[in-house]
């Protein structure tokens, strides 16, 4: 079965998990922090090479304060429990997004995970944090143009946050929503779209599987034709 290279994933439907519960919407993010952590320990299993997911969006600052705090909260406890497993599974991580609205505790804790990981090479785990598409494309070209540099495709490539990846090959969203909600405007764009009604704490190892069992049966063509995508395998069967 083919498996993809760079799996992205909206992970959607934290709160609603909660508040079906009759729980606080913290609680749905504890649990998603469960699912993703399986999550990643599934995806080394089965030879993904990268995750990249979306973790808090620049538009989630405009949920209920509590809310905002508690996530802050919750990732700096998770910083400091699961990055001692993931550099002993062989994950390198990366925090994609614009830090600057962010407290100095929490960057530097952002920064001392990037470091403790940085030689491992079995997984690269993307955690896109206060990130937007449009804010990734405003800042690649902002960055071109203070350096004076012409602004291309291949230069605004070269200058997007994730340029250390190849763009994602399959892109998931749980939750129910069929939309990409500013996640990767500019990488996604030839991505296999693969949308589940579960909610993201329900978003188990089976799930998974079925996500990518779905995108070994598609043909990606990349603007050319049917027959062009089999000549090759056509003449290597010749």
């Amino acid at each position: 079965m083919t498996v993809p290279h760079h799996i992205a994933i909206v992970m959607d439907g934290n709160g609603r998990w909660a508040t079906r519960r009759y729980l606080p919407r913290v609680a749905g993010h504890k649990k998603g922090v469960d699912a993703l952590r399986a999550c990643v320990r599934h995806c080394g299993e089965r030879g993904v090479k990268v995750l990249t997911v979306f973790a808090f969006s620049s538009e989630n600052w405009n949920r209920p304060p509590e809310e905002v705090s508690g996530l802050m909260e919750l990732l700096a406890v998770a910083l400091s429990r699961e990055v001692p497993h993931l550099k002993a599974e062989g994950v390198r991580i990366h925090f994609v997004g614009d830090r600057s609205a962010l407290s100095e505790k929490v960057r530097n804790g952002l920064a001392q995970a990037e470091a403790a990981t940085a030689s491992n090479t079995r997984l690269v785990f993307n955690v896109c944090f206060n990130y937007g598409g449009r804010w990734d494309i405003a800042q690649a070209a902002a960055r071109l143009a203070a350096r004076g540099e012409a602004i291309t495709e291949q230069s605004l490539d070269e200058a997007m946050a994730l340029a250390h990846v190849p763009d994602p090959d399959l892109l998931i969203r749980t939750g129910g929503e069929q939309r990409i909600s500013n996640f990767l405007l500019w990488q996604a764009a030839y991505s296999e779209l693969y949308f589940s009604d579960k909610l993201w704490p329900e978003f188990d190892d089976a799930a998974l599987d079925a996500a990518i069992a779905d995108y070994a049966r598609r043909e990606r063509r990349f603007g050319r034709t049917s027959q062009q995508v089999q000549e090759p395998v056509a003449k290597k069967a010749a």
